[in-house]
């Protein structure tokens, strides 16, 4: 048995876990020692909930690092986001250590990451091999976020000089690119050559969506007794406020929207969280409205008529494999990417949010109104949705990507 360490980008959103945690899953069923590594307070809960062993902090504190927030909404590629997140020299030095810390003291015979730049650069330096579980437009042979804008420009910025410093200290070859550190030895793709394109040179393994939901999960009793006569709209946010104030990648704008568009429309609408407080600036929702702060979301995509959410990779593939069509909100370029792959597939639509005077995002509320409307009534986004949904199901998910992961610890191609 191989003792495998999942990591991914500390995060406290639900989206990298839920593509890791099945499998992490599977193979801990294996009979693998498996241990995961994510100590934000929704991702905790998540890996909690699968009975997976989530490691501490290691001693080493992690550092704070100075993000440029509007800089990641705004990127144009991973490279651009790693600049305004992970480009202070300092910073990225502390991180470095703490990650090597965290994989040394387990001792993995595989570190499997997901967006991880740290744990990956750990991985490299301590020369354990590694397994890169990413979507499309993580990978370095990817077009980036803005694919539909043509080629990248020129002189954007990076984090590569300070993370080659860093780099440098413990032995190891600079990089042109930081988003090359990312993709592994083995790299998996979670989605389809249809819904994440790469070139054929990426040199990837397609294993399709990967989403979490426990085998014997269930959907509550008022779930399931909701009205079959209207339509139910399942509204995903993801995380509403990143911080006690507002910042350019909150998604508090999908609720907002949701409220002020379906209050009074003739639909049942379910709102989840992924383990966030529905903030007290939006007071009480509609009668109509009902809140869970987390559901099983293969079975609520699979009930709902409509997917409403912030463009993240993982709702994006929740609904097209489920069959479901959307109407998404992208809160910053990277699920702005997501979603207009889905409305290029014909599975749904998209509505732009644009930044307010108050720095706050807003939409065009008719706009999302009349796009609910179409999509809920015009048959040809749920007939897409479930002819994408087929080709979903011929790959092997979870399971495959544990057969992969195994075979390539046992030093089998």
């Amino acid at each position: 048995m191989a003792r495998f360490l999942f990591t991914m980008m500390p995060a406290n959103d639900l989206g990298l876990p839920t593509r890791l945690v099945p499998i992490a899953r599977v193979l801990a069923d294996r009979g693998h020692e498996v241990a995961v590594f994510n100590p934000a307070p929704a991702p905790a809960k998540l890996i909690e909930d699968a009975g997976l062993k989530n490691l501490p902090m290691p001693a080493r504190p992690m550092p704070d690092f100075p993000m440029d927030l509007a800089q990641v909404s705004l990127a144009w590629d991973v490279e651009e986001m790693f600049a305004a997140a992970f480009g202070d020299e300092r910073s990225a030095s502390e991180a470095t250590a703490a990650h090597v810390d965290l994989v040394r003291d387990f001792a993995p015979d595989v570190v499997i990451d997901s967006f991880g730049l740290f744990s990956c650069l750990a991985a490299r330096i301590l020369k354990v091999p590694l397994v890169s579980v990413l979507q499309g437009n993580f990978h370095p042979s990817s077009d980036g976020f803005l694919w539909w804008k043509g080629a990248r420009p020129a002189k954007l910025p990076s984090a590569a000089p300070a993370i080659n410093k860093v780099a440098a200290e413990y032995g190891l070859a600079p990089v042109a690119r930081t988003v090359d550190l990312i993709a592994g030895d083995l790299s998996l793709i979670v989605g389809t050559p249809e819904t994440d394109p790469l070139p054929g040179s990426a040199n990837v393994v397609y294993v399709g969506p990967i989403l979490w939901q426990r085998g014997n999960a269930t959907l509550p009793d008022w779930v399931a007794g909701l009205s079959r006569e209207k339509p139910v709209i399942w509204v995903y946010s993801g995380n509403p406020r990143y911080a006690g104030v507002a910042t350019p990648i909150d998604s508090i704008v999908v609720i907002r929207a949701a409220v002020a568009a379906l209050a009074d429309a003739p639909v049942q609408v379910v709102l989840t969280t992924g383990y966030q407080e529905v903030p007290a600036e939006l007071g009480s929702l509609p009668a109509n409205f009902h809140h869970a702060a987390y559901l099983p979301g293969r079975a609520m995509a699979e009930r709902s008529d409509l997917l409403v959410h912030h463009g993240g990779h993982g709702s994006s593939m929740m609904g097209l494999a489920a069959g479901t069509p959307a109407v998404i909100i992208p809160t910053i370029t990277e699920r702005e990417s997501n979603a207009r792959r889905v409305v290029a597939l014909g599975a749904g639509e998209i509505v732009v949010p644009i930044d307010g005077a108050d720095g706050e995002k807003q939409i065009d509320v008719a706009e999302f109104g009349a796009k609910v409307q179409r999509v809920l009534t015009e048959p040809s986004y749920r007939a897409s949705a479930r002819r994408i949904s087929e080709a979903i199901g011929k790959f092997g998910g979870a399971k495959e990507a544990a057969d992969r992961i195994e075979q390539f610890a046992n030093g089998k191609p």
